[in-house]
């Protein structure tokens, strides 16, 4: 035994765990790299007060319950010691050897990330970049950060609450769905649940609180079930292991909002549970279900084989739902044990078992196909957003199984529609469809495709290109990135002045709602284009999003400064509206001065920034109007005054308007915008159209300035959003 005693808190318990699995000749390496670590980081400590060598013994026990090798537990003792120890890479490499330093080295590189305060979507990207790249050298790179992530999550309670919420984005953003793209579900499952917690607290204590109510029953229900279960197969000669499973809370939130979105309530929801099966062949997992299905009734469309299609991480298993005792809905799933496993570990299988390497070399080249596919699509893709798109559609959703007329598999995200299937196949023939049949049916290019369909393209006789209806997504006729891409480039080649002339109409309108004049001369450089013809084609191809430019833009507009649309209909005063102190006009100036009884007219609301004049009352001091407001207009001229804004940190009363397909949850969404930015709603309207459009007007109490104009952006991004405009007292723009 190498490791000098007293062991830190989980050495002695990592070392036990390392024997459990692994030769006696084989733990050596992990014990020298302990006791490495122990000296390195000496007396350091974490947030907490605790001794700072308990997190990398957190990550290595981690990594080691996936039953990873000797070199991986290695690293994750090791993986911090370059970076906060000043041990020099080339150490570690003639201490450990070169694949230990390798690791190492991985995952130092990928803690070198950006500041994602300064751009979410780059950070996020080059995040990503960074990720994909490591596990193109070695994804047990990857495997030591997801551990180190979990135990971070695990230990958030000791940072600030702006940077546990940071994290806690960026987990579910990015780490959460990269464990289940691997395949190694316990830990996204707890990464999820982390994550669900800090970024919404009091969700996250309302479900665990309904969950826990009835908790007990639950448990008395599942034993039932598993009991009745384990006699049926034993009489039918299944020699099989059932155990019941809780689904984590944040399944049961996202299960919970599409039962909301439903009109249904949370008491209706009764598969909260799952009961595993685990036998030792592939018939018996069919002889298994035929069982189930004959002591419980299944549920109409809610059985999947994956068994036969196996996910793209190479997952197995038979999912169904029946109807069991008191007539409560449960989900079964049916698998052999080496299914099991590689459901647990995913990726990580890989590495057990020395013996069976040959047949686990094969699942995991099989298993690690779609990053290569991944890396050809990164070099097609023109920037960030077409990037960040192709991951968040292709890789971390979920994927439906589709055939050709001649019966071969196509993966596709799910979501994907015939025209990705089309493009899919070859991009000359998503540029040139014209029609789909699925299963032998005529049905629009925008149908959503289903496991099983059979799907068949209808080609146009001659070129055509494809239609820019498909790149607007309300219009659903494009579900995979990968598409999308292909489409734009499409436009890209074939109308760049077209493009051009669509990209300029754009960005003069936004600079116009954000009370921009001009862009700066070096706008167009610092996003990656040689001038601003080719920002204007990238805009009007959609290469760079809409919703990225208003976010760029954002940042421009001075702190304090909103400039309006200027007011065409006539406007007569709104009815009062309650609004704070400040937005009764404390810190306007007339005339230089301060101090004056002042008031915020109610017809056309200004906010800093504004032009803003004032209107002499005979009784109630000075009402500020915007300049352009008609209604100041039309008063005595000797009594307008010059006005401006004073020191910033008031409120004032702001009204938007916001055009939106009518959908349910609409109002939720754009209530929890506004309650992100901190901003105070303080009266709602909505007006439903006839063409099935819908308008909400929202009165909010804002400083104005940057978050004002931050919140207009992010409500235009809400799905189905058609527009949003800021609007005077009485709705008029």
């Amino acid at each position: 035994m190498v490791v000098s005693r007293p062991l830190p808190a989980g050495g002695r318990e990592l070392l036990d765990e390392v024997h459990e699995y692994l030769p006696e000749d084989r733990v050596g390496l992990i014990e020298r790299a302990l006791t490495f670590a122990i000296e390195a980081h000496g007396e350091q400590k974490r947030r907490s007060g605790d001794p700072y060598i308990t997190h990398p013994i957190a990550v290595a026990r981690l990594v080691t319950s996936l039953r990873m090798d000797p070199p991986t537990i290695a690293a994750a003792l090791l993986h911090d010691v370059v970076e906060d120890c000043d041990v020099a890479p080339e150490t570690i490499g003639q201490k450990f050897g070169a694949d230990v330093q390798q690791l190492v080295e991985g995952a130092t590189k990928i803690d070198q990330m950006p500041d994602r305060a300064l751009d979410t979507a780059q950070a996020d990207a080059e995040t990503l970049r960074k990720m994909f790249l490591a596990m193109a050298e070695d994804v047990r790179v990857v495997i030591v950060k997801l551990a180190d992530r979990l135990h971070n999550m695990r230990t958030l309670e000791w940072l600030s609450p702006e940077r546990q919420r940071a994290l806690a984005r960026e987990t579910m953003d990015i780490y959460a769905p990269l464990a289940s793209r691997l395949g190694v579900w316990q830990f996204k499952w707890e990464l999820e649940d982390l994550a669900f917690r800090y970024l919404q607290p009091v969700e996250y204590r309302r479900v665990a609180s309904m969950v826990a109510q009835k908790r007990s029953e639950r448990e008395r229900y599942v034993k039932q079930l598993v009991s009745e279960l384990e006699e049926s197969l034993t009489a039918a000669g299944i020699q099989a292991e059932v155990a019941g499973r809780a689904k984590h809370l944040y399944s049961v939130y996202q299960k919970m909002q599409r039962y909301q979105a439903g009109g249904r309530a949370f008491s209706e929801i009764h598969d909260l549970l799952a009961v595993r099966v685990l036998v030792p062949t592939v018939q018996d997992c069919y002889n298994a279900l035929g069982i189930v299905h004959t002591k419980w009734r299944p549920l109409p469309g809610s059985f999947d084989d994956y068994i036969a299609s196996p996910k793209e991480s190479l997952y197995q298993s038979l999912h169904t739902s029946v109807l069991g005792p008191g007539m409560r809905t449960f989900e079964v799933q049916i698998r052999t044990y080496e299914m099991h496993q590689v459901s647990e570990y995913g990726v990580a299988a890989h590495w057990q078992y020395k013996e069976e390497r040959s047949k686990r070399d094969q699942q995991y080249e099989e298993r690690m196909a779609w990053l290569r596919h991944l890396l050809e699509w990164q070099q097609e893709a023109s920037g960030t957003d077409d990037f960040l798109e192709s991951i968040k559609t292709d890789v971390f959703r979920d994927q439906v199984f589709v055939y050709t007329p001649k019966g071969e598999v196509r993966v596709l995200p799910a979501g994907s529609t015939p025209v990705d299937f089309a493009y899919r196949i070859h991009t000359d023939l998503g540029h040139n469809t014209v029609g789909a049949k699925v299963n032998d049916r005529m049905v629009p290019l925008n149908t959503v495709l289903r496991n099983g369909d059979v799907v068949e393209i209808v080609r146009s006789k001659t070129p055509r290109g494809p239609s820019r209806d498909w790149l607007i997504n309300s219009l659903g006729y494009l579900g995979s990135s990968h598409s999308r891409q292909k489409v734009r480039q499409w436009f890209r080649r074939s109308r760049r002045e077209e493009n051009i002339d669509r990209g300029k109409e754009h960005l003069e309108r936004e600079l116009k709602r954000l009370g921009l004049r001009d862009l700066p001369s070096d706008f167009p450089r610092s996003q990656g284009f040689a001038d601003v013809r080719d920002l204007y084609a990238a805009l009007g191809s959609g290469d760079y999003s809409s919703q990225r430019l208003s976010n760029r833009l954002v940042e421009l507009v001075p702190d304090h400064e909103v400039v309006h649309e200027p007011l065409t209909p006539s406007q007569t005063p709104a009815q009062p509206t309650r609004t704070s102190g400040a937005g009764g006009g404390k810190g306007i100036r007339v005339l230089g001065q301060t101090g004056m009884q002042v008031q915020v007219a109610r017809c056309c609301r200004p906010l800093p920034g504004d032009s803003i004049v004032g209107y002499i009352t005979r009784a109630r001091g000075v009402t500020v109007h915007r300049a352009d407001c008609r209604n100041v207009h039309r008063g005595n001229s000797d009594r307008v005054v010059d006005c401006d804004w004073g020191p910033a940190g008031d409120i004032y009363t702001a009204s938007v308007e916001v055009v939106a397909w009518d959908r349910v949850g609409l109002l939720r969404d754009i209530s929890t915008i506004i309650a992100s930015y901190g901003v105070n709603m303080i009266g709602v309207r909505t007006i439903e159209q006839q063409d099935r459009t819908t308008i909400v007007q929202v009165t909010v109490e804002t400083e104005g300035g940057r978050q004002f104009a931050r919140l207009l952006t992010h409500l235009d991004s809400v799905r189905g959003v058609i527009s949003v405009r800021r609007t005077g007292g009485n709705g008029a723009s």
